[in-house]
């Protein structure tokens, strides 16, 4: 894909979205799902997410939706307080208020930001965990939020009783039981008029905030940060956890600067991403522009998205890190700075991340989990404390507390924001000059990810493909070791292929949104063998196609 031309530049105010008439959308516009089978419910890795302008998330689907959730919740038991929490998208703001009025209509207890405030995603997964903690009754959560997606879009994710994401069993039966609601018009759907909603005492106001942040020295070593004068600078990209950071300096003494406060449901003060729209991205140097410019100003800085499930780091000087570059030297800082943790305990990361994370990992002589795409995969590992750390190649992370005790089951983009100051306190390094340690080590891998145009039924096809597929036995130039469509760590579907050498690897799985591909190419010699993959990677698709 071309680069836009004013990739990395202030959107022009032409081209930011019209709220009121978004707003509009979502109340206005109602899903045909006979008609219109592409504005049926859907939970994709994260969630279901949409457009209102696209009647792909409007009132209707977050009325169905909950429903859904609240008849599962009864269905099996789940009888303590769901802990709500929203983003700074426009859409979540209108999707909060349908969510109460359904799930309060439905005998829900419900736990919100006091002061009608946002809530990271990180934090709902806290909170579920410690109520459930306690053994008193079962909590769940929602999460309203499209994460990193446009201003225009939104979306909802359920998180089960273990704090993260519910698993696809779960999220299936929602989808499946907001689609028959919705195609009934929602004869079945409890609602309770907003005007009510005030007087409701199944809405229970909660300090999210103090409830985290008191907590979080459990996770990180503060007082190094604080003793070692870290200088921390922190934009939180207009989104929900603006107002944890003040708290957190104060708490723990420590030198953090935010250097953008701003809320606008528009997010007009971002650069625009390198297709030229409005992104909030932390792991794209575009969206990053903002934070890069002062990058010199702080030892750390740390971005988030908009529901903080994803860290962006900056270190003064080399700039924004590579988000599989951050997962090998985190993994490897925590394996060997967290002496409570288990000699024997599983490092995560998924198929399309860095093969320098299974350099590392083995160097430590430590086991790797490998997973398919979706932190869901992780849940499991990080609740029963098996799991020391799990990753994304899409910069959002979890770990363990420091006992080895669970802390999030959610990616967890604050926590991973503050590694980075721990790491450079602890070590004297920034994770940049412990990455380039890990590059004399293990060579320096050179990482791309490209989108290819297919129709729905070559997506099919592709999700079902099996080893016989791949024809030949080589892989630019090199012999090919493994050839995976499920994952090694757990044995489930990767939904697509992955063919590995010595010296390289790619993987192809379809979008869960879009008609396109995705290819996934990792080289570890030079970027003449890695366009070699490309390219035989591209050819070996197309023929597995047809």
């Amino acid at each position: 894909m071309a680069i836009h031309p004013d990739a990395g530049k202030i959107a022009p105010h032409d081209s930011l979205v019209n709220i009121p008439a978004l707003v509009a959308a979502y109340y206005r516009q109602q899903p045909d799902i006979k008609a219109s089978p592409d504005q049926k419910v859907s939970f994709g890795t994260s969630g279901h997410r949409g457009s209102a302008l696209k009647t792909t998330f409007n009132e209707h689907h977050i009325m169905a939706i909950c429903q859904a959730i609240a008849e599962y919740r009864k269905a099996h038991g789940v009888t303590g307080p769901l802990y709500l929490g929203k983003d700074t998208h426009a859409l979540s703001e209108a999707a909060f208020g349908t969510a109460l009025e359904v799930l309060i209509a439905n005998g829900v207890r419900v736990r919100v930001q006091e002061g009608d405030g946002y809530t990271p995603t990180p934090v709902i997964s806290h909170a579920i965990l410690t109520h459930n903690a306690l053994g008193e009754d079962i909590a769940d959560g929602i999460v309203i939020t499209p994460s990193h997606n446009p201003p225009e879009d939104g979306g909802i994710k359920y998180n089960s009783l273990k704090g993260g994401p519910a698993d696809q069993d779960i999220t299936n039966w929602i989808a499946q039981r907001a689609n028959q609601l919705l195609e009934s018009e929602l004869e079945d759907a409890e609602w309770l008029p907003a005007e009510e909603l005030n007087a409701s005492p199944l809405i229970e106001p909660f300090d999210y905030i103090a409830h985290y942040v008191d907590d979080l020295d459990s996770v990180i070593d503060m007082d190094a940060i604080a003793k070692a004068g870290i200088k921390i600078g922190v934009d939180p990209m207009g989104g929900s956890g603006l107002h944890f950071w003040k708290p957190i300096a104060e708490k723990y003494n420590l030198n953090i600067e935010v250097v953008n406060d701003k809320v606008d449901f528009t997010f007009g003060f971002m650069p625009l991403d390198k297709d030229g729209r409005i992104r909030m991205d932390c792991s794209s140097s575009y969206a990053m522009q903002n934070l890069l410019a002062l990058k010199d100003k702080f030892d750390i800085s740390i971005g988030n998205d908009p529901d903080y499930d994803r860290h962006g780091i900056v270190c003064a000087g080399s700039g924004l890190m590579n988000p599989n570059a951050y997962l090998a030297v985190a993994i490897e800082y925590l394996a060997t700075h967290r002496p409570q943790w288990s000699d024997d305990i599983q490092f995560g990361k998924t198929l399309v991340s860095s093969a320098m994370i299974d350099r590392v990992v083995e160097g430590l002589g430590k086991t790797l989990c490998e997973v398919p795409v979706g932190f869901k995969w992780y849940v499991e590992g990080l609740f029963s404390g098996e799991m020391a750390f799990g990753g994304e190649e899409s910069a959002g992370a979890s770990f363990l507390r420091k006992d080895g005790s669970v802390w999030t089951t959610d990616k967890d983009g604050i926590i991973l924001g503050l590694l980075a100051a721990e790491i450079l306190a602890i070590t004297g390094k920034d994770p940049h000059e412990l990455y380039e340690a890990q590059v004399s080590r293990y060579g320096r891998p050179i990482y791309k990810r490209i989108d290819v145009p297919c129709s729905a039924e070559q997506k099919s096809v592709l999700s079902s493909l099996s080893a016989d597929s791949v024809a030949g036995d080589t892989l630019a130039g090199d012999a090919i070791t493994g050839i995976l469509t499920e994952a090694p760590g757990n044995g489930a579907s990767i939904g697509g292929l992955k063919v590995q050498t010595a010296n390289g690897w790619f993987a192809a799985r379809p979008s869960g949104t879009e008609n396109i591909y995705k290819i996934y190419l990792e080289s570890f010699v030079s970027e003449d063998h890695l366009a070699q993959l490309e390219s035989d990677a591209k050819a070996l698709v197309d023929r597995a196609l047809g």
